[in-house]
């Protein structure tokens, strides 16, 4: 697979989308005003101690405070200074270190609170505790903390909370996890670094200089980490994540990649020279895009990006699938739409099976292109035969294969349906590049002008009482006043007929399509 990073920045807004093959598979958005804070680590204050829930709130500095749950907890600031003589804990943090950390073929053991420590006995309000963000603030939900900060590098996860070396089970030969090993247990005997180290896939087969490189980066964080949670007062950020790009070429960047384009000279520079420091020998496919042209619409990114925002996707077929969000659920629903199969083609059942197949590939691109999360119903269209049903659940599983975010399918056969549970760590694309219509309030509808105009009848008799003169002036929106004068004009001809007057109907393109006035004239 063939894979690009295009990058549009304007210094208020950067845009990251990846291509594979040249279809829009993944899209990031970062706002310099706006930052995700997931990976930012914190000197915060314990502002509440909720023992019902056997969790805490965090005051980090940021509009709402986070929330700490008792198994997250290390039980004193002094552990964050833990040496390789501290028992252990299990490491938890941000995806990019969890996928480090899920790769390893050893797990550390605990040290962190026993399972019937209480939350009311490691905390008091008031305390001092270093935490990172492992999930954004979503909605009216603060961010989702713990005490195990986890800082991830190209090849290596280092977990200051933790005195143990673990490494990627990917990594098959005993020579090489022995290598690997070695680079890392010398560096830490050299320079007396405590911590955990989990080695990574991309590891394997690289240089000591490589691995040291990594070394050197979180030994040189981790004490300006230190130094700024000795120096400062709570509430404080002791460690902030890098921009969006530099952590998307951190984490995604492999041999894959034949190109990274980018519209901005100043980020192409820093690109550069980032590059050339994390994988030299990808640095000339870093490339200046300088047409005046906009490069997501040059290469296709933009019409792609539109169309994520709506709900419906028309699949090349002719079908279509549906995407509607709640705040509990993702509903997706397969229709075949203009697809009806060839004249030859036989049994319906093969016009549904290749509908169903594109809807597959189509519904777990989407899935990870807007960032869906939580719990998402995929409605296919019902198939008699078993093998077929299989045939499609099997279709769902190998795309999520090529999604990063930790996902699982389940297939419930009885009712057509799969279920995709995937975990998510940031907005979807839709809360980040769209907000409610003010219009309809984010309802997604209005009501039809015969419900108004309905409505207005059904008001009119209410207040008709308390209307005195000799006229009405009913004021309304002009889509409303085109429907009383044309379908629903029986409506105004009743009004006219119940008041026993003039009905003077105005028509106002400032009211709402559900608004209206009514008032006497004259008189």
């Amino acid at each position: 697979m063939n894979k690009e990073m295009i990058i549009a920045s304007n210094g208020h807004e950067t845009r990251v989308a990846i291509l594979e093959d040249d279809q829009l598979a993944e899209m990031f958005v970062e706002r310099e005003r706006n930052r995700g804070v997931v990976g930012n680590v914190y000197k915060g204050r314990v502002s509440k101690v909720l023992p019902g829930m056997q969790s805490s709130f965090i005051d980090l500095g940021l509009e709402r405070d986070g929330f700490l749950y008792v198994s997250d907890v290390i039980t004193n600031l002094e552990e964050f200074d833990a040496g390789d003589d501290e028992p252990e804990v299990k490491p938890r943090g941000d995806e990019a270190a969890k996928d480090g950390a899920r790769e390893a073929g050893d797990k550390p053991r605990e040290k962190a609170a026993a399972p019937e420590a209480k939350i009311e006995e490691l905390l008091k309000e008031g305390q001092d505790v270093v935490v990172q963000v492992a999930k954004e603030p979503l909605g009216t939900k603060g961010a989702r903390l713990t005490c195990h900060v986890t800082l991830p590098g190209r090849f290596l996860v280092f977990m200051p909370t933790v005195d143990h070396i673990g490494i990627s089970r990917k990594i098959a030969t005993r020579e090489e996890r022995t290598r690997l090993r070695g680079i890392v247990k010398e560096f830490r005997e050299q320079h007396h670094f405590g911590g955990g180290v989990i080695i990574r896939t991309a590891a394997e087969g690289r240089t000591k200089d490589d691995i040291l490189a990594d070394l050197h980066y979180f030994h040189k964080i981790w004490l300006e980490m230190r130094s700024k949670s000795e120096g400062r007062r709570s509430p404080a950020v002791i460690y902030q994540e890098p921009s969006l790009v530099n952590k998307l070429l951190r984490d995604l960047l492999t041999d894959d990649y034949t190109a990274i384009r980018i519209d901005n000279k100043a980020d192409y520079e820093r690109i550069l020279e980032f590059i050339g420091r994390i994988m030299p020998s990808l640095a000339p496919l870093v490339k200046l895009y300088d047409k005046d042209y906009p490069i997501f619409d040059e290469y296709g990114v933009q019409a792609e990006l539109d169309k994520a925002l709506r709900s419906k996707v028309w699949l090349k077929s002719g079908g279509s699938i549906v995407i509607n969000q709640t705040e509990a659920l993702v509903a997706i629903d397969v229709n075949t739409g203009r697809y009806v199969g060839k004249k030859t083609a036989g049994r319906l059942e093969d016009t549904i099976i290749k509908t169903n197949l594109e809807a597959a590939k189509e519904i777990v691109r989407q899935i990870r292109l807007r960032d869906l999360g939580g719990i998402i119903v995929c409605d296919f269209i019902d198939m008699e035969e078993k093998k077929n049903r299989q045939k499609v659940f099997q279709a769902v599983e190998q795309e999520l294969r090529k999604d990063r975010a930790p996902s699982k399918a389940l297939q419930v056969s009885d009712f057509g349906l799969v279920i995709v549970t995937r975990k998510r760590v940031k907005q979807s694309l839709e809360r980040v590049l769209t907000e409610p219509c003010p219009y309809c309030s984010g309802a997604g509808t209005i009501k039809s002008s015969a419900t108004v105009c309905y409505e207005i009848l059904t008001e009119v008799k209410k207040v008709g009482v308390d209307l005195d003169g000799p006229g009405v002036l009913l004021r309304v929106n002009p889509d409303i006043a085109r429907a009383l004068k044309e379908e629903e004009r029986g409506v105004l001809r009743d009004l006219k007929q119940f008041l026993g007057r003039d009905v003077i109907v105005k028509p106002d393109v400032h009211l709402h399509h559900e608004q209206f006035d009514v008032m006497s004239i004259g008189g």
